[in-house]
């Protein structure tokens, strides 16, 4: 094992991991009252780490020379990918969250402790592991770091009921999920005889026993929870609308991508042989998320439940990618993540800019109506945000819907496409529900606070990534998706 290449290819895991030391010694020594610096020296951690990607990503990296720790881990083009844009999501959340929680509202404790910058930088370093994973033991330790950070963050307002209550849930669901995950990887351990993703691979070729294939369906049991896809869905609204909103927004993207990403390298790089064995499971879970996710969004008042629903949704259309089970598949769902991680990123921001003077976030659709006439730059990025989400042209979400439906067609699943495209229509009532409250209704003039200079930057920057404008992004976008698509097939 050559330990110098394998600390070069981890160039990105070791400065989050230093960082993190570096500032849970700091959280320790200078406590709550260092906890703005230490969120920005989190946020330059992520930089640097991201900017030693840069060089692999470029390049498409593939092949046995990305392998590390002997073959624990694989840091190809698809890896590298995957965590630019959690450290980019890690990046706009940590941004956001000391406007959140030192305005203090209503009597609650909701200063910005200095560790919530820490389970941040943890959790983005357990999401690195997860998709950089080439054995499942790996996968499950990157697994763990980022669930149990998460599970703080969900809780970190000890003071707030529904963030406890949040914390909680997602605690008990999630490690649910974990035993369930564990005992697949177990089953799969028994009948294949490796834990390593080529070994498992090898061992499932020819015909699939029933032991394996029940190790097949409570790995991807444990993989839908993680990616909140339906039926594994239950915990995401509660979860959403009770936890800190800059944490809901972490939520809604940095993980997201991490599992999708994940899933997507176990079904291609262990399953690969067996793809009609969990095709039907992946095909199942999308058009159940689509439809399930549309219709639980129509009836909500919260706007944080209703976004968690609208995950749902998007969850399925990125399954879609995944079910054509091919390299052009792989790239439209990549495609689609970058563009999810941004819409989601400017709706949170907009929603932390609903508040008082006195610092009161405002969550429901009666707190914005008229918004267009009190707050109209608020209400005009809300309605890009929203219609992108919908999937309206001329908007990159659009796009985002072209390129999954392209691929999905072109692979022969036209009766696939047609469902998802129709229950597509299904959501574009709640989203077009804002503009109704926001245009139309009658102003109450509630959203009366002033917002932080880095939440109208991210407003502004996702808004314009979402706009036409961003079109002129989808060459290299589509360039770079390719490139880290292929890294998964190259096996196959």
């Amino acid at each position: 094992m050559d330990f110098a290449s394998s600390f070069a290819l981890t160039t990105a895991e070791l400065i989050l991991t230093g960082a993190g030391l570096v500032l849970l010694l700091w959280t320790a020594w200078a406590g709550d009252k260092a906890a703005k610096p230490i969120a920005y020296a989190a946020v330059l951690a992520f930089f640097a780490a991201g900017f030693t990607l840069v060089p692999g990503l470029h390049d498409g990296a593939i092949g046995p020379a990305t392998l590390a720790f002997g073959g624990l881990l694989k840091i190809d083009s698809f890896a590298l990918f995957s965590k630019a844009l959690i450290y980019l999501a890690a990046i706009g959340c940590l941004l956001v969250a000391p406007g959140f929680f030192n305005s203090d509202a209503a009597g609650t404790e909701r200063g910005m402790r200095a560790e919530y910058a820490v389970l941040v930088l943890f959790a983005a370093l357990g999401m690195s592991l997860m998709v950089s994973a080439n054995d499942f033991m790996s996968l499950y330790l990157g697994l763990e770091l980022n669930s149990l950070s998460a599970y703080v963050l969900a809780s970190i307002l000890r003071a707030d009921t529904r963030s406890a209550e949040a914390g909680l849930k997602y605690f008990v669901l999630g490690a649910l999920a974990s035993g369930i995950l564990l005992y697949g990887v177990s089953l799969l351990y028994g009948f294949t005889g490796g834990t390593d993703f080529a070994g498992v691979r090898a061992g499932l070729t020819g015909e699939l026993g029933t032991g394996a294939l029940f190790g097949l369906i409570f790995v991807m049991a444990g993989l839908a929870f993680k990616i909140a896809a339906v039926p594994f869905h239950m915990w995401t609204p509660d979860v959403y609308e009770g936890a800190p909103t800059p944490v809901t927004a972490f939520f809604a993207t940095a993980p997201k991508v991490a599992a999708v990403a994940l899933t997507a390298r176990v079904v291609f790089e262990v399953f690969g042989a067996q793809v009609e064995a969990w095709r039907q499971i992946v095909m199942f879970t999308a058009l159940a998320s689509i439809v399930f996710g549309a219709l639980g969004a129509i009836g909500q008042e919260n706007l944080k439940r209703l976004l968690a629903y609208s995950s749902i949704n998007n969850v399925g259309f990125i399954l879609l990618g995944l079910a054509v089970a091919n390299q052009a598949g792989a790239a439209s769902m990549l495609v689609y993540l970058f563009i999810y991680v941004a819409m989601s990123l400017g709706s949170f921001t907009a929603l932390l800019m609903l508040r008082s003077k006195e610092g009161d976030l405002y969550e429901t659709f009666g707190d914005i109506a008229g918004l267009a006439v009190t707050r109209p730059a608020i209400a005009w990025g809300l309605l890009f945000l929203m219609f992108s989400l919908a999937g309206i042209p001329p908007l990159l979400g659009f796009y985002s819907k072209f390129v999954v439906f392209q691929a999905t067609v072109e692979a022969g699943l036209v009766a696939f496409a047609a469902i998802a495209i129709a229950a597509s229509v299904i959501g574009a009532f709640y989203y077009i529900k804002f503009v109704k409250v926001m245009f139309f209704d009658e102003p109450v003039d509630l959203v009366t606070g002033k917002s932080g200079t880095a939440h109208w930057v991210l407003l502004a920057v996702t808004a314009a990534i979402i706009s036409p404008i961003g079109y002129l992004l989808t060459p290299s976008l589509t360039d770079l998706a390719g490139k880290a698509a292929g890294a998964l097939f190259l096996t196959i």
